[in-house]
């Protein structure tokens, strides 16, 4: 299996690919979208679960996704059909990062994504050109929540803690409306879930060509976490307006 097939495989329990519960995510789409008939960008949509779940919501919202992944996409375009919805999300197959539209976007979502832009800050730079006036955007990434060890920087990344990372939002012309910081449940339920899912299927599949390499990715990243970046790490989900449009 390829990295794409493993995670996808990881996350068959928790299609949130981001430490958030469904409660956690049903309460920001709320929060995000107060009108109920706002225009979504999701760059970076992965099988575009969140964009499903606004849509299922909110039936007179609309919704676009943006990924490189066809396989993702197929999903994210089979079960919108399956939930009624298909009419109202469209789907384009492309690096966000090379995405363009005609119209603005009332919320524009970048939840675990953040990367494909070079970072926080960079994201918000780029999804400005989307972002209709007093429109928002929903933007998810880590945080250090303990001092991490260097093996953990060396690991995740080198993020901030969560007051310097909102000073660097505000700092840059933004001002969060609302947030909310992974709770210790939320990250424990989904690393063992992720890790959980693959050990499960290596030993329920013994026969299987890739069961060994599932089982030791599932058992060197389980370890990981336990061992270097538990007590350290953390996510952040914030919606954002622009201070001045």
């Amino acid at each position: 299996m390829n990295r794409e097939q493993i995670s996808k495989l990881a996350h068959t329990h928790h299609p949130i690919k981001s430490p958030v519960n469904d409660d956690t995510v049903s309460r920001l789409l709320a929060q995000a979208l107060p009108r109920g008939d706002e225009r979504v960008l999701d760059l970076g949509c992965g099988s575009a679960e969140w964009l499903l779940r606004a849509l299922a919501a909110h039936p007179d919202v609309r919704a676009e996704g943006v990924d490189i992944s066809e396989s993702d996409l197929a999903e994210a375009r089979r079960r919108a059909d399956h939930l009624g919805v298909g009419d109202r999300l469209d789907l384009h197959l492309r690096k966000a990062e090379d995405f363009t539209s005609p119209h603005p976007f009332d919320l524009i979502l970048c939840v675990g994504s953040t990367h494909v832009f070079g970072g926080l800050l960079p994201t918000l730079e780029a999804v400005r050109r989307f972002l209709a006036p007093g429109g928002r955007v929903m933007i998810g990434d880590g945080i250090w929540e303990g001092t991490p060890t260097p093996e953990a920087v060396e690991m995740l990344g080198d993020f901030d803690d969560l007051p310097t990372t909102v000073d660097r939002i505000v700092t840059n012309g933004w001002t969060p409306v609302q947030g909310h910081t992974s709770t210790r449940q939320e990250l424990d339920d989904y690393e063992w879930s992720n890790w959980g899912t693959l050990a499960d299927w290596a030993l329920n599949n013994p026969t299987h060509p890739d069961s060994p390499q599932i089982l030791d990715w599932s058992t060197t990243r389980r370890t990981e976490w336990l061992h270097t970046y538990r007590n350290a790490w953390s996510f952040t989900t914030l919606i954002l307006r622009r201070t001045s449009d």
